[in-house]
């Protein structure tokens, strides 16, 4: 499935990058994420990327800016020989250490009713912005990582984009996905967001649950009551999110720092999350993920 049409935007200069974040789980909990990604520096040096990610290990691929191609509408990347879209992915890699071979095709993307960063996408000059494409999607197919077969059908996806020019000095993300007779979606961000005089510390949250979105974030008055290394708490009006890390198994990362991905982060693909979600005194729900994606970098 290798894609066509697609577009480099010539005109954008450094510093810049923008990268796609896709997750794969299967029924048994195994999991896969792959992040392609273009950087440019202050110099308007172009590179291209792929990073991939799996429970116990991580890569990273660098390419020539010219082996890249993409479209937004419809969600489309194509990297060397491996396209990703809003039909699935086709991966054909045989390079640094990484054999990734295989095909997956994606149902119907659950998609955001509005722009997760609301009113601040507006905002010019943004250090970093977020976007989600899907919040959930079937899968069908299979990857073969390193002689290993990873049998997706029937499994899970999740997909979500970050632009800018680097990430937030601090910031906590977490992202759980999960089926069962209370099936859920669930992302989280907060970071600290510098403004030529002073910043503040700003949140992004989207919770689907019971047929429904939640949207908590900063442009709609939640209050931050904590957030650290281990979690984070939140509250907007009557609601009320608790995200608690249990377990982590962290892999490193190159995040960007101005166009340059020079900057070394650490994610838990499948961490073990327990996120308890109220209205009053009213539990929501609860739901104890293994498979959670957990980030914290602190300014320090």
């Amino acid at each position: 499935m290798i894609m066509t049409g697609f577009f480099l935007d010539a005109n954008r200069t450094g510093p810049d990058f923008e990268g796609w974040y896709l997750k794969h789980q299967t029924q048994k909990g195994q999991t896969l994420a792959m992040i392609p990604a273009f950087h440019i520096d202050i110099r308007g040096r172009r590179t291209a990327s792929l990073q991939v990610i799996s429970s116990d290990s991580s890569w990273w691929l660098e390419y020539p800016a010219s082996q890249l191609q993409i479209s937004r509408r419809p969600f489309q990347v194509q990297i060397g020989q491996s396209g990703f879209g809003e039909q699935g992915i086709d991966l054909h890699i045989q390079r640094d250490r990484l054999s990734l071979h295989g095909t997956l095709r994606y149902g119907p993307f659950t998609a955001l009713r509005s722009d997760i960063m609301g009113p601040f996408r507006f905002f010019a000059g943004m250090q970093c912005s977020h976007g989600v494409i899907s919040m959930g999607h079937s899968l069908e197919g299979a990857l073969e990582v390193n002689g290993e077969r990873l049998d997706f059908s029937k499994g899970t996806g999740y997909i979500e984009t970050d632009r800018g020019r680097s990430f937030p000095s601090a910031y906590l993300w977490t992202q759980c996905l999960w089926d069962g007779p209370e099936q859920g979606s669930l992302m989280l961000a907060i970071a600290t967001i510098p403004l030529p005089v002073g910043g503040f510390t700003g949140c992004i949250c989207s919770i689907f649950h019971g047929g429904r979105e939640y949207r908590l974030a900063t442009y709609r008055g939640v209050k931050i009551e904590a957030w650290s290394s281990s979690g984070a708490v939140i509250r907007q009006g009557k609601y009320r999110l608790e995200a608690e890390l249990l377990n982590e198994r962290r892999q490193p990362l190159r995040a960007p720092v101005e166009g340059r991905m020079e900057r070394t982060i650490h994610e838990s693909l499948c961490a073990r999350v327990r996120f308890r979600f109220w209205y009053g005194d009213n539990l929501l729900f609860q739901h104890t993920g293994s498979n959670a994606s957990f980030e914290y970098s602190s300014a320090s």
